[in-house]
């Protein structure tokens, strides 16, 4: 715990002289008993519950001088809170190869029942969108809190041919930062038009300057990318991940199904999926954010479980003087109760 006005904190000095004023008021009642007989024999006749019942209230009314004390040097306290993301980006793989059945049934339905798992617990108030990708990327759901269409969109995706992870990437922060110059209609060109490096698809405006910000410090929004394969074409990831993370943008990734792979036919043809965790790992790390590796329908739910106490609390440092005044607060009105109740007057 640290202070913003830790000068304050010499008041506390008060707390021991108050202490010293209290027991220097115990031994002159002390010898007030000794010269008059008579209140020695009440006190004789307390019982010892009776005589430490009557220094609770003091000492209660002493915590909550502290706390008060305390509260005003506004203390900084690190503490779980709701998490101030508002908007969650999903960039899921729709490629051939997540019709594997190494996760049952499939890796695409695995998929689909997580993530609609996860949209149903989230917090009304969070808005999700949803990225579609495979030899390119298309939006299939503008950010809304309306899980109903999340669920509609998810349940509508479409296997493709091919692998553009970097392009779901790009079309996820398209969708975050509209006025970024992303080129959306390239992301989702046909397959002689898709683009290779970022230089295709973004442009820079000459009268904005763009500075950089420090990797994963964007709170008002998160993406997590699924994907089971590795790239095939499009934008390089990595060098998407380098665009998310100069935004401060945090992309989570996940990778289903086997790292050995599968080989699968798909409209006459057979190809072996691999799944590239290395650069699923990269893409995390370069923006400040984890990887997860999923190889069955169990640990693809566990994942999104996970995602989700991720990012809908986090841990922040917070300003606690009200809590500690509510204490102090508190604290004050139960030793006067407690004064009034055992005692008949506020002690």
């Amino acid at each position: 715990m640290v202070f913003l006005w830790p000068t304050l904190l010499w008041l506390l000095l008060a707390v021991p002289l108050l202490v010293a004023l209290y027991a220097w008021l115990l031994h002159r009642r002390k010898q007030q008993a000794l010269n008059y007989p008579s209140l020695g024999l009440v006190r004789a006749a307390l019982g010892p519950g009776q005589r430490l019942r009557r220094h609770i209230p003091p000492a209660l009314f002493l915590l909550a001088l502290v706390a008060l004390l305390l509260a005003a040097a506004r203390p900084l306290a690190v503490i779980t809170l709701p998490s101030e993301q508002q908007t969650i980006m999903l960039a899921m793989d729709v490629s051939g190869s997540m019709r594997a059945a190494d996760v049952e049934p499939d890796r695409i339905t695995a998929a689909q029942n997580a993530a609609k798992a996860f949209i149903a617990e989230l917090p009304r108030h969070v808005r999700v969108g949803i990225v579609a990708f495979a030899g390119s990327a298309q939006l299939a759901q503008l950010p809304t809190q309306s899980h109903e269409d999340l669920i509609k969109a998810i349940d509508s995706f479409q296997l493709q041919r091919g692998t553009a992870t970097g392009n779901g990437i790009m079309l996820a922060l398209a969708t975050l930062f509209p006025d970024a110059g992303i080129d959306i209609a390239a992301l989702g060109g046909r397959q002689a038009m898709r683009p290779s490096s970022l230089d295709e698809v973004t442009r820079q405006d000459p009268a904005k300057t763009f500075t950089p910000v420090a990797p994963g410090s964007y709170n008002s929004a998160a993406i997590i990318m699924l994907t089971d394969g590795q790239r095939t074409t499009g934008v390089d990831p990595l060098e998407a991940a380098q665009w998310a993370a100069d935004r401060g943008v945090r992309v989570y990734t996940v990778g289903v199904g086997t790292v050995q792979g599968e080989t699968i036919g798909f409209e006459g043809w057979s190809m072996r999926v691999r799944l590239d965790e290395e650069t699923l790992k990269a893409v995390a790390l370069r923006t400040q954010a984890e990887y997860f590796h999923a190889a069955t329908a169990a640990d693809l739910k566990k994942v999104y479980e996970t995602l989700s106490s991720r990012l809908t609390v986090e841990k922040r440092e917070t300003e606690i003087s009200a809590l500690l005044a509510l204490v102090g607060a508190a604290l004050a009105v139960l030793a006067a109760g407690l004064s009034v109740w055992w005692f008949g007057r506020v002690m």
